[in-house]
This record gives C-alpha cells, structure tokens and sequence, in this order.
C-alpha cells in the first residue's frame, strides 16, 4: 500500500531549498538556510546530488560553479571533498544527508528531491537512492521523497515502501528542462504516478492549470508546487496546490 503524504506537508509552507538569502549569509541548501527555517517553523525542501564516492550531498546543481566558485561536476568529487569545498556567502562546505538530519530533527517537515543522475530521466538510477534510504533509516519526524525521475521514485518505493513518495512534475519546456522533446513530452502528462506508487506530485507552479493535475486533484492527489516567489503568486497558486514552495519572502504562517 502507497504511504500516505503526512498531512503536515500541507499546512505548513515548505522553505524551498531551505529559507536562504545570500545577503544574510544563507545560500540555498545550506546548514544556516536549514537553521533558520527550523527556527522559523518552516517546512523544508533540499535536493540530493550524489559525490563519486556514492554520498548523498544536500546541493542542486550538477556543476559547484554556482554555488562554490570552483568548476566541475559534484558527482567528481568525493564527499569529504564536498564537505571542504565552501558555499559562496558561507563560511562552511556543502553538507551531507546525514548532518541535515541531524539539524531538523523532526521539528519541521522535511521534503527531500533526489536530483536525475541518469541525465535523461532513464532508468540509471540506485546509488544516490540507496544512500539516502541509508541515511534516513530510522528517522523520526515527517519526511517525504521526490524525484522528476520516475524511475528514482521507484525505487525508493523498492528501497523504503514505508517512505513517501511523489513526482516532481512540470510543464517541461525543452529550452529549460534541456531533455529529448520525447522524453519530456511524455513525462508532462504524468503517466507514472500510479505505477510508482505515488502519493503526491510538486508541480510547476506557472502550469497548475494543466488538466491533468486537476484530474490528480479530483482523485484526492496532494498537490504542492514549486517554486513561488510572490505573495501574489501564492494567492493564485493556493487556489489549486494543497501547499507552496516558497523563496524570495516569506509565506504565511497558520501558526
């Protein structure tokens, strides 16, 4: 039986890639984001990449220019290297599964992405989701998992059946998403959601109106979104999602 998303995920909304702001010395995903939503009550939303000693790191990009300065794939470098390199507008490296656990604690929500290692949504998954399986044996606290991978959710449904699991989905425009036009064609009508035994799907936030999310909605499907960067924008998304992912301000408490 497919778990069900904790009902938390809905109430609370979900700091995306931790509640970050550079000018604070908070970049995204990093141990002073993850603070301050815990401290905040946020939800919270980090993206796995995997290091080339098959570590779960909690980082977005496939390449650190962006976030560290140094050029080259994560995946090229071991996770004690990871761990050394510093984040720009930071004063520590980038930090393992293992230690964000440890930070969250269970005291907020917290909604983990495994990022595609198989570089077009194939089926050349299993390390990145065998270690984080590792690293969440045993956790307490509402956690669920998600991939734009169909097959990465998959697996984790082999690897934890007890975890939740959801799609990461959107509109797939091939100038952003940069997949074959097939590929993403026939991943933007979601065609895997029951077979992957999803519970929930985040999608883009500029295409909740496609009628297929309405149709998940009518079959009682949690809907989350990513990424809002307005209150405005929340507003109008709040009239289909269940729950936003949020940057860039902060979303209203219920508490």
């Amino acid at each position: 039986m497919t778990p069900s998303l904790p009902s938390v995920f809905l109430q609370i909304p979900i700091a995306h890639r931790a509640l970050h702001d550079i000018s604070d010395n908070r970049p995204e995903n990093s141990r002073a984001a993850i603070r301050a939503a815990v401290a905040a009550g946020y939800g919270i939303e980090i993206d796995l990449q995997l290091t080339s000693d098959n570590r779960a790191m909690v980082f977005h990009d496939y390449d650190m220019t962006r976030l560290t300065g140094q050029p080259g794939p994560i995946r090229q470098i071991t996770a004690d290297q990871a761990l050394d390199t510093p984040l720009l507008h930071a004063d520590d490296g980038i930090p393992a599964l293992d230690e964000v656990l440890k930070m969250v604690a269970g005291k907020v929500p917290l909604l983990v992405e495994l990022k595609d290692q198989d570089g077009a949504m194939g089926p050349a998954v299993g390390p990145l989701e065998q270690d984080a399986v590792r690293a969440l044996q045993g956790y307490e606290g509402p956690v669920a998992v998600m991939s734009f991978n169909p097959h990465s959710v998959a697996e984790l449904g082999r690897l934890a059946p007890h975890l939740p699991r959801g799609i990461v989905t959107g509109s797939y425009q091939p100038k952003v998403e940069l997949l074959p036009q097939d590929v993403g064609d026939h991943l933007r009508g979601i065609p895997d959601f029951d077979r992957v035994g999803a519970s929930f799907i985040s999608h883009e936030v500029k295409d909740l109106a496609r009628p297929r999310v309405a149709a998940l909605k009518a079959q009682g499907v949690p809907i989350l979104c990513w990424t809002v960067r307005s209150p405005k924008q929340e507003a109008e998304a709040r009239a289909i999602a269940d729950n936003v992912t949020f940057e860039g301000y902060l979303a209203i408490h219920p508490g």
